[in-house]
């Protein structure tokens, strides 16, 4: 019997109307086009708007159209893996809502918190249940809106972050295609440079958390930033290294999308030239989660049967993690 893998099947994303511009920006912070551009690669983002919004809510339309796409009903799904650090609630689980809102009544499902790391940790999450037999229609979900948990008076976040994210179905499949191999990593040590200090069990929300402003992203931009371009790059290179890939054996790197540097020094380690590297941030910042669906969702067209894709992250508290898989149509 031919060995199952688990192959991305379809896939989909969704970034909300409203585009918040560096120019905009400059009316809210201490900062400018230039000074952005030149440190994270970042020209716009995307911001969910309205009141009552959620992060599901982004979600639902692009899994609507990830099903269409493939034929199939929302019911066939039996597993949902909702990858995001900003849920709609603390409980019950953003992928159950999601679940009720689409009408998937025949999946369980269960939010997965890995930060930037998200989906490539849900990807090969998800991967298990599918090369067991347990299942055959898993879906992997990567959302946030981070505008939820910015400050839109710190430059050093504000910039960065915007809303958005994408899905991916996996199926069984026995060419030999799908996800081969993945490295993921953490340290829990680095949660002080990078957290949100308020709002868990640790520290409960109260007026002296929400007048400190501690329910918002922290972040220590330079040791984070020296630390993701380390890991994510080695992380990348690991994975070539253990299944004996070259630069010429890799079609596309799909880079989460943190840092225009971080991405570039993460080619160069893995010697990839420019031209196979998945770069959408210029035009949705840093959706978290949300990143590598997008970039897969947008290159979609560009991707052949039987390519080689790297897929490569770094988050906050430290998470970081590499997969390899070959394109399956």
């Amino acid at each position: 019997m031919s060995k199952i893998q688990a192959a991305i099947t379809a896939v989909h994303g969704y970034a909300p109307e409203y585009v918040l511009t560096n120019h905009e920006l400059e009316t809210m912070v201490e900062t400018n086009d230039e000074w952005i551009m030149s440190r994270t690669g970042i020209k716009e983002r995307r911001i969910l708007k309205g009141e009552g919004l959620g992060t599901s809510d982004m979600a639902v339309p692009a899994v609507k159209a990830l099903l269409e796409k493939r034929g199939i009903s929302a019911e066939e799904i039996e597993l949902i893996i909702f990858c995001t650090t900003t849920p709609d609630m603390p409980f019950p689980a953003t992928a159950n809502i999601l679940a009720d809102k689409i009408g998937a009544k025949n999946a369980w499902g269960f939010d997965l918190q890995a930060a930037c790391s998200g989906f490539v940790y849900g990807l090969a999450t998800g991967a298990q249940f599918i090369e067991s037999g347990k299942h055959t229609k898993v879906l992997v979900v990567g959302f946030d809106k981070m505008s939820s948990i910015i400050n839109y008076q710190d430059r050093a976040t504000c910039i960065i972050f915007g809303d958005g994210g994408g899905c991916a179905l996996l199926e069984p499949n026995t060419e030999g295609l799908g996800i081969i191999d993945s490295v993921l990593k953490s340290d829990g040590a680095g949660r002080s440079f990078l957290h949100q200090k308020a709002g868990g069990s640790l520290k409960p929300a109260s007026h002296e958390t929400v007048d400190a402003m501690e329910h918002y992203a922290y972040q220590e931009g330079q040791t984070v930033f020296k630390f993701a371009v380390t890991n994510m790059a080695e992380v990348a290179a690991e994975i070539m290294d253990r299944n004996r890939l070259t630069p010429d054996d890799i079609a596309w790197l799909v880079p989460h999308q943190a840092n225009k540097r971080i991405i570039d020094a993460t080619a160069n380690r893995m010697g990839i030239s420019a031209d196979k590297v998945i770069v959408n941030i210029e035009r949705y910042g840093n959706t978290t989660n949300g990143t590598i669906p997008l970039c897969l969702w947008e290159w979609e067209s560009k991707f052949k049967k039987g390519d080689n894709l790297v897929l490569a992250a770094f988050g906050g508290g430290f998470t970081w993690g590499s997969l390899y898989l070959k394109w399956a149509y």
